[in-house]
């Protein structure tokens, strides 16, 4: 049956870390309709048929996408369920944006200028600047950074509990970061408010991930870092970038030591496959010259 096929499908995406919910109610659907029409092997033309029902392109897509890497799933195991190509419903997925690497005289000034926000004299500019700080220090994401709690802070480093795919995990702190995360636990007690959020604006909760977003661009744009409204530049997931890249380059060029840095740096960022992590290598122009001279010594080495 397809709904069973669908729950042990579901249960080994989620044995890897993954929270597939949205995926499990497709494939739910999808299986019900099928089953429906007493299908018990996949078929293109019934799932063509069946996603062309959707509301909209995009849902058509994303139905589409999501069966279809079922298929695979099920077509390794048996070839009478068909194997769909991609693209029938398009391609609605652009590709990753370049990240753009910050300077450490940048990242610096724009904690600096985050300590001119509005309004002055509350504890919102010391947050923005210590939030950019921990960003650019430990590479891990905003969603991360504002869901910590006080008691997410211990000896050993962060305990970062809402990661991506549902996935917790403990971040080490360099000795320079922690007397910093000190610092602003010693400005915030000075705060009346009962929350528990490590980093708290004026309303004595954690800011949103959109507030914090709007302030970087606007310091961005004040800095020139940032070019104006409607153009390209620096964003805040660029401080994530950059820590990644920086990790990278400050490894040994060596295949080997880069193969085992980006294992580590994967499992550090919380990274669901160590793909997600290649993917910074475009950003490092030193490691990407040693690959490039490595590819074209093998190629020679070929030829001869």
């Amino acid at each position: 049956m397809l709904s069973q096929d669908v729950d042990r499908y579901v249960a080994l995406h989620r044995q890897l870390g993954h929270s597939y919910n949205e995926q499990e109610r497709i494939l739910a659907l999808f299986a019900a309709h099928a089953e429906a029409l007493g299908d018990q092997y996949i078929t293109a033309v019934r799932i063509r048929n069946w996603c062309a029902t959707a509301s909209t392109p995009n849902s058509a897509r994303t139905w589409f996408d999501t069966v279809r890497r079922f298929s695979f799933f099920l077509n390794a195991e048996d070839a009478r369920h068909e194997a769909l190509p991609a693209g029938v419903f398009g391609r609605g997925r652009r590709p990753r944006p370049a990240p753009h690497i910050l300077q450490p005289d940048q990242v610096t000034a724009i904690m600096r200028a985050a300590l001119r926000v509005s309004p002055q004299g509350t504890i919102s500019p010391y947050t923005y600047h210590y939030i950019f700080g921990l960003l650019a220090a430990t590479g891990i994401r905003i969603s991360e950074a504002l869901a910590l709690k006080l008691g997410d802070l211990t000896e050993d480093g962060l305990i970062l509990r809402t990661g991506k795919f549902d996935k917790s995990r403990l971040v080490p702190l360099h000795a320079s970061t922690r007397r910093a995360l000190d610092g602003y636990l010693a400005i915030r007690d000075k705060w009346d408010g009962d929350s528990d959020d490590l980093f708290v604006v004026t309303t004595g909760r954690a800011p949103t991930a959109t507030r914090v977003h709007v302030v970087f661009v606007r310091i961005a744009r004040q800095l020139g870092i940032r070019g104006p409204k409607g153009t390209r530049g620096a964003r805040l997931h660029d401080l994530r970038h950059t820590f990644a890249a920086r990790s990278l380059e400050s490894c040994d060029h060596d295949r080997e030591a880069v193969g085992h840095h980006t294992a580590a740096l994967s499992a550090y960022l919380g990274h669901a496959d160590v793909e997600a992590t290649y993917w910074y290598l475009q950003a490092t122009p030193v490691l990407m010259h040693d690959i490039a001279a490595a590819a074209e010594q093998l190629f020679q080495g070929e030829a001869v």
